[in-house]
C-alpha cells in the first residue's frame, strides 16, 4: 500500500522543491525497524533540509524530518517488537538518512528510544529535538553546579523551540528565569511559560570593550551565539556555566578568555545528535517528570505534511514561535 511523504528533490539548475507524494514501503531505504509515524515536528535543521539543504542533505530525492514518534510495525532487532511506541531524535536522520516527514520510516534500532512512560507520541513531538536539547542543557548546567538560590538564569532566543522548553523547564524546577527575546509581542507568551523577567535583545546584542561586567547570571541556556554569547560570558557569576545550544546570531565568538580565567566561567557545548543512549534515556525521563504538560501544550502549533514547505521557510526567517507538531496522518 502507498502512503504520504514530503519529498524534496533538486532540479538540473540545482534548485530544490518540496511536494507531497505517494510512495511505497519498498521505496524506503532498508533498515532494521519499520515505524508507523504518528507525529513529527519542525526544527531549524528541518527548514534547511526542506529548502536549500544547508549542506545537510547528501542525496536527492530526500525525505526530511529529524524527529518522529510512532509505533513499531516490524523489527528484525529483538529490542523492539510490533506495537512498541518509540521516539527518534538525531543521528542525522532527516539529513543524511530519510526522516520523519512520511507516514512510515525505516531506521536502525540503535537510533530509537522507547516512548517514556507518561508521554504520548504527540507530547514527545511537542518536545522533539528542541525540547530534548533544552533538557540536555539544563542537565549539564545542574551537573556543573547550578543552584536555584544563586540568582537568575538567562535563556537567550527564548521564544524559539529550545528557548521555550528551557524557560518552562527551568521555571518549573524553581529557577528564576530571565528570557531574552527580540520580539516584544512574545513577552506575554514567555511569561505564561514561567519567565520572571523579559530581557530585550537589544540589551545584550552589542559587544562591549570590557571583557568583564557586573556578575548577573547564575546560569545560561544560549541559543544565539555570536556577539550575544560573548556579552553574556562577561556577565556570568563566578564559577557558573553557559550551555551553548545554537548559533542563530552567528558562529563567530568575539570574546576573550578573561571570563574563563578570572571568573572560572564554563562554556558547555550541547550536542543532541550523537548523544549516547544512556543519557538519552536520562533526558527523556527528566522531560516526562519535570516538564509541565500544560505549559508544553501552550507552545504547540499544529500542522500537517502539506504545511511543511511554508513552515520550513518561516522557521529560517525566525517566524515560528514555540513548537510545531506535525500530524503526518492528518
Amino acid at each position: 500500500m502507498s502512503f504520504n511523504a514530503l519529498i524534496v528533490d533538486k532540479d538540473e539548475d540545482g534548485k530544490t522543491h518540496a511536494e507531497m507524494r505517494k510512495i511505497k514501503l519498498k521505496d524506503l531505504p532498508p533498515a532494521e525497524v519499520t515505524v508507523a509515524v504518528e507525529y513529527s515536528t519542525v526544527n531549524y535543521k528541518d527548514g534547511l533540509c526542506i529548502g536549500p539543504g544547508g549542506g545537510l542533505v547528501r542525496n536527492y530525492p530526500h525525505i526530511p524530518g529529524i524527529d518522529f514518534a510512532g509505533t513499531v510495525e516490524a523489527s528484525s532487532d529483538k529490542r523492539y517488537k510490533p506495537g512498541d511506541k518509540v521516539v527518534l531524535t538525531g543521528w542525522r536522520v532527516g539529513e543524511a538518512h530519510w526522516g520523519g516527514y512520511a507516514q512510515k520510516a525505516n531506521v536502525r534500532a540503535d537510533w530509537l528510544v522507547p516512548l517514556p512512560k507518561g508521554l504520548t507520541t504527540r507530547q514527545a513531538m511537542a518536545v522533539g529535538t528542541a525540547g530534548f536539547t533544552a533538557m540536555l542543557a539544563v542537565m549539564a548546567l545542574e551537573d556543573h553546579g547550578m543552584k536555584k538560590d544563586h540568582g537568575p538564569v538567562l535563556v537567550t532566543g527564548a521564544a524559539g523551540g529550545v528557548g521555550s522548553v528551557a524557560t518552562a523547564l527551568l521555571a518549573n524546577l524553581g529557577y528564576e528565569v530571565a528570557a531574552v527575546t527580540g520580539r516584544p509581542e512574545t513577552a506575554e507568551y514567555l511569561t505564561s511559560l514561567g519567565a520572571a523577567r523579559i530581557v530585550a535583545r537589544e540589551e545584550l546584542n552589542e559587544t562591549v570593550k570590557r571583557p568583564l561586567e557586573g556578575e548577573v547570571w547564575a546560569g545560561c541556556v544560549d541559543a544565539v551565539g555570536g556577539a550575544m554569547l560573548a556579552r553574556v560570558l562577561g556577565q556570568m557569576k563566578y564559577g557558573t556555566s553557559v550551555a551553548a545550544v545554537g548559533l542563530a546570531g552567528g558562529a563567530a565568538l568575539p570574546a576573550t578568555v578573561i571570563p574563563f580565567l578570572l571568573r572560572g566561567v564554563n562554556l558547555l557545548g550541547i550536542d543532541s545528535v550523537m548523544q549516547p543512549y544512556a543519557n538519552r534515556l536520562r533526558a527523556w525521563e527528566r522531560i516526562a517528570r519535570d516538564l509541565p504538560m500544560a505549559r508544553l501544550e501552550a507552545m504547540v502549533q499544529p500542522a500537517t505534511l502539506a504545511d511543511l514547505p511554508r513552515l520550513g521557510a518561516d522557521i529560517l526567517k525566525g517566524q515560528v514561535r514555540g513548537r510545531v507538531v506535525v500530524d503526518v496522518n492528518a
